[in-house]
This record gives structure tokens, sequence and C-alpha cells, in this order.
């Protein structure tokens, strides 16, 4: 799982980061339902495409135009997040003093190459 500091996940989450976990796309099997979708460009230009729940609003996954091979799921959209922990933090160049992030935690000031 990975702990996103930009500024994209500050706001989408309204707080210091948002928490992901990113798969192959190719293993990716869609359940039940459509997504409401929306594109943003990320802070290294490249699009990324948000898709949320349009019933509740809930943020569910994303793609990227730069990584067409990987899907990333919001963490807290899963019926058991705590299954998982951080295991890396992007972006602390972004952080803020009061989100608290696991020191321990490998870190890198933007996105690392996958």
């Amino acid at each position: 799982m990975n702990d996103c500091q930009c500024r994209d996940c500050q706001r989408r989450s309204g707080t210091g980061h948002g928490s992901y976990l990113t798969f192959p796309s190719a293993g990716v099997k869609k359940l039940q339902g459509e997504a409401t979708r929306w594109d943003i460009v990320a802070d290294n230009g490249t699009v990324k495409s948000h898709a949320f729940c349009p019933i509740c609003g809930s943020p569910v996954y994303l793609t990227s135009a730069a990584k067409p091979d990987f899907f990333t799921v919001h963490a807290a959209s899963l019926d058991d997040p705590a299954r998982f922990r951080p295991q890396v933090v992007t972006y602390r160049i972004r952080g803020h003093g009061w989100d608290r992030i696991d020191e321990a935690l490998p870190q890198f000031e933007k996105m690392p190459p996958m």
C-alpha cells in the first residue's frame, strides 16, 4: 500500500494523504456497478482518470495514462482495508507536519519508477 501526499490526493481525501493499492491491470476483475470518472492532469503532466461511486460519491479507483498496465484502488473503498499496511510514502515533499506518517517507511519526494 502506498500513502501518497501529493496535492491531488490531499484534495481528494480531505486530509494529508491518500492510501492506495496498485495491481497489474491484467489481473483486475470488475465485480459490479459502473463508476463515474473524471480526468485530471497529474504533477508529472500526464492524465489520471479517477473513478467514484455515483451513488455515495466514494472514490474507488484510478488509472494513469503514464502507467496503463497498472490499476490503483483506494484502500478505504475495500470491505476490509485493515488487511493492508502502508509500505511506502510518495510525494513526501508535499507532506504536512500534522499528517503523521510512519518515518520507518521508505519515502520518495515524488513518484518512484515502477
